[in-house]
């Protein structure tokens, strides 16, 4: 559980309202809470929502950065 993303969350009015303004679904929002809350979709909702989020730790409440693998390479034989 991210305490922070669900203090950005309750703040917001709920995972409801934060799936509307973030245009996903409530289950995505639920997953936040722990998780955190992916960097993209904090830069926003620091944008729109900046009044209610003044005394949030939104660094702690933001999800660390996905790294995607790399596909691995097989060596295919020729001939």
């Amino acid at each position: 559980m991210n305490p922070h993303a669900q203090k950005v969350i309750d703040a917001l009015d709920g995972t409801a309202e934060v799936a509307r303004l973030c245009e996903v679904r409530m289950p995505s929002v639920s997953g936040w809470k722990r998780d955190g809350i992916p960097p993209a979709r904090m830069m926003y909702l620091r944008e729109v929502r900046k009044d209610v989020l003044v005394d949030i730790d939104l660094d702690a409440a933001t999800a660390a950065p996905r790294v995607r693998r790399a596909k691995s390479t097989k060596e295919v034989p020729h001939g």
